[in-house]
Formats: structure tokens, sequence, C-alpha cells
């Protein structure tokens, strides 16, 4: 009996990981938030549009959407966008869980927080301008 509980535990802890490794959380379709900021700079990306060049960093706050327009597998695209304007932005999913992507001037680093839940880190440095950036979005 004792070596059946031992070869149970191996098998299961075995097998976590695998299972952990083929949830791949379903992003398609509509994700709201409200960022929480740090910019420095012009500011021309599209949640700050026509902002002048400030010599000190300012904290700034934009309500954003993310339309998942396809998903396959691990891979995904879509639209990012804020009253400002948009872009498409491309991601894949890591096996860890964690979510990369890219748009027009930046990278997003996100986790899941549940099914319903995703916390997007974006950061972007330009000559002109930096921004650091997390928003929790909720899918709609």
């Amino acid at each position: 009996m004792l070596k059946f509980l031992w070869t149970l535990a191996i098998v299961v802890l075995v097998a976590a990981p695998a299972a952990a490794q083929n949830s791949i959380p379903d992003l398609r379709g509509t994700w709201k938030g409200t960022s929480e900021s740090v910019v420095w700079g012009a500011g021309n990306h599209h949640h700050l549009p026509g902002r002048p060049q400030s010599a000190e960093p300012r904290f700034h706050s934009a309500q954003f959407t993310l339309k998942v327009t396809k998903q396959q597998g691990r891979r995904f695209y879509g639209v990012w966008s804020s009253p400002g304007g948009s872009e498409i932005l491309l991601g894949v999913i890591s096996r860890d869980g964690t979510i990369y992507a890219a748009d027009d001037d930046g990278y997003t680093t996100a986790k899941m927080l549940d099914s319903n839940q995703v916390e997007l880190c974006y950061l972007h440095s330009g000559a002109d301008s930096r921004i650091a950036s997390c928003a929790v979005m909720k899918k709609q």
C-alpha cells in the first residue's frame, strides 16, 4: 500500500505541471480597464494625444479597451485602443502562463488574475518619451 501511495504521489506531481501547461486562457473578446501610468517626455502616444513635452515625469490614467479578435493556441492578436486612438497588438502566451505582446511602439507583459481579469503592464522607451503603465482589464 505504501508503494502505491508513493507511486500515486509521483504521478500527481509529474502530471500537475503538464496540466498547467495545457491550460491556455481564451483571450478572445473585449477587455476594459483603466491604466495607472507614469509618463515622461512628449507623451505623443494614443492615450496622451497632444500633450506637451515635460521635464518632469507625471502620473496619468486612461480608459483602455482590448479587443482580441483571433487566437490560435498560444498566439493571438487584436486591437488596443483608447479614446485617443488604436494600435494592433500581437501576443503569445508562454508555457508558464505569462502573456507577452507588442504594439506599434512598446511591449506588454501580462498575467491572468482569474478567467475574467488580466493585469497588463506596458513599457515604452523612446528618444523623446518613456511610459510605464499597468491596468487590470476585465472581460466584458
